[in-house]
């Protein structure tokens, strides 16, 4: 298959800039990134004004006041933030524009999961398993057997089932009606590197992401309990028609422990993935001592194992040296939810602060209602966080008069 994300590609945010500025060298403790690096040049995304901040669309590793960053990086990008303040720890070509594979399962989960009620039956049809495409991951969905939509979901984060997928998008009024909604999704989000081409992330030409946004999607999926509860889920039990059932285990390496690899500590989720186009890619999410960091690394040089181990050495540093990382970015808030939209007209790197992501006036030495708690399986869903949340999200969208996707 032809590996479309290693053609140059730019992003809407390049589009607003006349001319590309000469490369500018990274401000890193460390040096110079000893990852391995591509063949051909590849252009950061520029613009007027860079969403989370100027010093993303600069090449080469971006890291301040903390040192120590893992040495052996050969991801093509990467990108470590915090998850409850947004604050971007370390990136490298953040906004660079890449294949997804299945981690733009993400944004679809975060676009139709809040549709359905998660104990809803629904009978398969033949249709709505006909236009998946060749080669699929898949979860084993049959055709005239009923699942729960819970079940649906299971088999889209544990096995990441393109089938499970088309389903919930047929029962989403289409896969077309579903595609306009998670593009209309990644805009409120402002992940505006991502233009989606399939609900499933597989290959298909045009269909992109970036570090940045898969970390910025992640981000806001994981506010909500029932997305935190799949992708933690390390196994489940699947029907097999006429009462039957097999086990379904999640492909997620670093929460299982497979393949080699350990368990990661304190793992949460969130999502793998795997095309020819985009190789491995990851966004993993992990919790220790109440501060909970997000990872999202495309694909590595070095075999399958490597977006997991990358991950892990990026999540190590970030829980230890990397305590005193100054920002080099944010991740921004949905425009929905009051986020300030960045001003393709203002001075680069400057647009209004995005808003807290926890609650007004918190004491600096308290737990916010926002963190993940730590806990078995590290999935604890914190009610009075998510209480806050939703009626912040409803007097938001009350003040601007518009109204929220479900």
């Amino acid at each position: 298959m032809r590996d479309s994300s290693r053609s140059p590609h730019l992003s809407r945010r390049s589009l607003l800039t006349l001319a590309t500025a000469a490369p500018l060298t990274a401000m890193t403790a460390t040096g110079p990134a000893t990852a391995a690096t591509p063949a051909r040049s590849e252009t950061p995304a520029r613009a007027a004004t860079v969403i989370g901040g100027e010093r993303l669309a600069h090449p080469g590793v971006q890291v301040s006041g903390a040192t120590g960053l893992p040495g052996r990086l050969t991801a093509r990008a990467w990108l470590l933030a915090d998850w409850e303040t947004g604050h971007v720890l370390a990136a490298h070509r953040a906004h660079q524009p890449l294949a997804p594979a299945s981690t733009l399962k993400m944004l679809f989960a975060d676009t139709v999961l809040r549709k359905f009620h998660r104990a809803e039956r629904h009978t398969v049809t033949d249709a709505e398993l006909a236009d998946i495409p060749m080669g699929s991951s898949l979860v084993g969905i049959q055709a005239g057997t009923t699942y729960t939509v819970e079940q649906l979901w299971q088999g889209v984060f544990l096995r990441s089932g393109n089938d499970a997928v088309h389903v919930l998008a047929h029962m989403n009024g289409g896969v077309a009606k579903t595609v306009a909604e998670m593009q209309a999704r990644a805009e409120d989000l402002q992940a505006l590197d991502t233009h989606v081409v399939s609900p499933d992330g597989f290959d298909h030409p045009g269909q992109l992401s970036s570090a940045y946004d898969l970390t910025l999607i992640a981000r806001h999926g994981l506010r909500d309990a029932d997305f935190r509860g799949y992708c933690g889920t390390r196994d489940a039990d699947f029907p097999a028609g006429r009462n039957k059932s097999f086990q379904i285990q999640n492909t997620d390496r670093l929460l299982t422990g497979a393949w080699g690899l350990r368990a990661y500590k304190g793992l949460i989720g969130v999502k793998n993935g795997y095309t020819s186009d985009a190789g491995n890619t990851f966004t993993g999410a992990a919790v220790r001592g109440g501060r909970t960091l997000l990872a999202t690394v495309l694909n590595p040089a070095n075999g399958s194992n490597a977006v997991y181990e990358e991950t892990a050495a990026l999540l190590d540093w970030g829980f230890g040296q990397g305590s005193s990382a100054q920002p080099v970015g944010t991740l921004v808030e949905p425009l929905s939810e009051g986020g300030a939209k960045a001003d393709a007209g203002a001075p680069p790197g400057k647009q209004a602060a995005p808003a807290a992501a926890g609650p007004p006036g918190a004491a600096a030495d308290r737990p916010s209602a926002w963190r993940l708690l730590e806990g078995a399986g590290g999935t604890v869903a914190l009610l009075t966080g998510g209480m806050w949340a939703l009626r912040r999200r409803r007097a938001a969208a009350a003040g601007s008069g518009g109204r929220h996707r479900r």
